[in-house]
């Protein structure tokens, strides 16, 4: 029965704060921009106080599947499954026809709940080099790997570094165009506006 507790964990990562904040705006953040659902494209479509919005939640639910699995007193096992089931909602969200965003955010989440130290230590690694670069994504693939060289160099349990490595492939994954981009240097900067859905380019957003 404890297992009922990983398709929770995927319905709370499922929950799209970015199309539902974008939403208030009468904007559908899918047709906008990179057509992703999370806090990068909807700074670049609607500005600092909607994405701040999106990332909180984004990192909220992550941290709350953690949270629930801990409080039911579930094996370590259970908590790093709904770690990852949280994650894996918030990139195929059951709302979105199995579609979703990169996972960034709602990986940190559940990171930060997990251990506070290696979740904390992977943020400064990650935001120095978004702010550095100006590159959300190298950031955040930084930030990924990162946190597996950290859990490692920390010592921690064996459960929390698998959680870290699967993390970490799941953010590879779901930027392996951005890193297309990064290597041909088409790929977007921190702080870039996005066109309105009218003004976009004939070939449609990129993902």
């Amino acid at each position: 029965m404890d297992w009922l507790i990983l398709p929770l964990a995927y319905l709370f990562g499922s929950v799209p704060a970015g199309v539902l904040v974008a939403r208030v705006y009468k904007l559908d953040i899918r047709k906008v921009g990179s057509g992703n659902i999370g806090a990068t494209n909807v700074l670049r479509a609607l500005g600092w106080g909607p994405a701040l919005l999106v990332a909180f939640f984004d990192i909220f639910k992550g941290g709350l599947a953690v949270l629930i699995a801990r409080a039911l007193g579930l094996d370590d096992l259970l908590i790093a499954a709904c770690a990852l089931a949280a994650v894996i909602g918030h990139n195929y969200s059951v709302f979105l026809g199995f579609r979703g965003g990169k996972g960034v955010a709602t990986s940190f989440g559940t990171i930060l709940v997990i251990d506070p130290l290696l979740g904390l230590g992977t943020a400064v690694v990650a935001i120095a080099v978004m702010v550095l670069t100006r590159f959300v994504s190298a950031g955040s693939i930084i930030g990924g790997l990162v946190a597996v060289v950290l859990s490692i160099a920390m010592g921690l349990p064996l459960w929390k570094i698998l959680v870290c490595v699967g993390l970490a492939l799941l953010i590879v994954w779901t930027h392996r165009e951005n890193i297309g981009r990064l290597r041909a240097g088409t790929e977007r900067r921190l702080g870039e506006k996005t066109r309105a859905p009218e003004a976009a380019p004939d070939s449609g957003p990129q993902v």
